[in-house]
This record gives structure tokens, C-alpha cells and sequence, in this order.
């Protein structure tokens, strides 16, 4: 862990670049072929979401001065980081393989970005410059909001536009190809590994405490 402010600038200004490109390939720039569905997947919404944080977090540290740990909303950091180490993991163990896709898919840059290179270096900032030791049993649970929300707004958006392009964005959430019984299966099983992950952060954050306190003392 580190307070150094130089490091945080690097890190966060490296990662909000990065994200402006993964950002605009998102919207399918890249292709020349505008995506409207951009806003249906987990993936680009978590990204989003995490780009909003590291910029923010960015103009905080560039206003400091000196050194000393990154200080913004450490619930809202936790909530991000879980989020965006299920669209790693997902992605990578589940759909990266998946029949249906193009393997020549998992090498486009957007796609190398928003699922292996932004979630882990936004995982790697909540590790090297928060402050531990401040996540309770609580946090955990909390973090089920957003996937709660995703999932309520795929089926709310496919009963009001059920035309719409793109209804399901994942294959898991299509009860089409696997029927009821199996897409309430599928979102357990992700919620399950949603809060086991966050319990996972929370152990780890709270092992890390002692270090950040020793830290600040020094």
C-alpha cells in the first residue's frame, strides 16, 4: 500500500485514459458502426461506473497536497471493485468461451480493456491506495444492489420493448434458451458468488487494516 501522491496521479490519470478508450469503443467507434445497446451490458455499465470513480478520484488527489490515502466514499469503491471483478471473472470463465462467440471477439481492444486490463488496475488502486480496515458485514450486501438493478432493468426493458434489439443481453438471462427455472438458477448462482466476492474483499480489506494504520503512523 502506498500514499505516495505521485504514484496515485499515475495510476489513476493512466487508468482514466485507458478508459476513454475502452469508453468509445463501447459505443462501437472503432468499427465505425454506432452500438445503441451500448447501455445493456453489465460489462460497459460496471466500466462506466468505475471510470466515474477513478475520475473522480483523480481530481481529489490532484487537488491534495501532499501524500496520503485516496479518501473517496470507500463504500462506493467497494460496491465498484466487487462489480467489476464479476465482469473479470464472468466474462472470463464463462462467456469468453461460450459457443456462440467469436473467439476473435475476446482480442478486440475494448474487450481486452473492460474485461482484463481496467478491472484489474481499478482493483489493484482500491488495494495499493485506499485505507483498509473501514469495510463491515454490511458492505457485502449492499454491493448486490447494483447486479439487483441490472437484472430489473433487462426484464423491466424486455416486457415494455419486447421488440427491442439486443433483449437479453446474456445468454444466462435469456429465458428463451433457458427457461425460467434455469435463468433463476443462473442469477443465484451469480448472486451467490457476488456476496462470497464480497466477503472475500471484506476479509481482505480488514487483514490490510493494520498495515494502512501502521502506515499513516510512519
Amino acid at each position: 500500500m502506498s500514499t505516495n501522491r505521485t504514484a496515485q496521479l499515475i495510476v489513476q490519470s493512466f487508468y482514466v485514459a485507458l478508459g476513454i478508450v475502452g469508453i468509445f469503443g463501447s459505443f462501437g467507434l472503432y468499427e465505425a458502426d454506432f452500438d445503441g445497446t451500448f447501455y445493456t451490458y453489465f460489462t460497459n455499465l460496471s466500466n462506466y461506473l468505475c471510470f466515474g470513480i477513478m475520475l473522480a478520484e483523480l481530481i481529489q488527489t490532484a487537488r491534495r497536497k501532499g501524500d496520503g490515502f485516496v479518501k473517496l466514499s470507500p463504500l462506493l469503491k467497494f460496491i465498484s471493485t466487487i462489480a467489476i471483478l464479476l465482469t473479470f471473472c464472468v466474462f472470463n470463465f464463462i462467456l469468453a468461451g461460450a459457443p456462440d462467440r467469436d473467439p476473435l471477439d475476446n482480442y478486440q481492444i475494448t474487450c481486452i480493456l473492460f474485461h482484463m486490463v481496467l478491472p484489474l488496475l481499478f482493483t489493484a488502486d482500491w488495494i495499493a491506495f485506499y485505507r483498509h480496515g473501514a469495510a463491515n458485514w454490511t458492505y457485502p450486501l449492499i454491493s448486490t444492489i447494483f447486479p439487483l438493478l441490472f437484472v430489473a432493468f433487462v426484464y423491466i426493458r424486455a416486457a415494455v420493448f419486447p421488440t427491442a434489439e439486443n433483449l437479453y443481453p446474456y445468454f444466462f438471462l435469456d429465458p428463451g434458451q433457458q427457461g425460467v427455472s434455469g435463468v433463476i438458477r443462473w442469477i443465484l448462482i451469480l448472486l451467490v458468488a457476488f456476496i462470497v466476492f464480497g466477503y472475500l474483499l471484506m476479509a481482505l480489506d480488514r487483514a490490510l487494516g493494520s498495515r494502512s494504520t501502521k502506515i499513516e503512523r510512519d
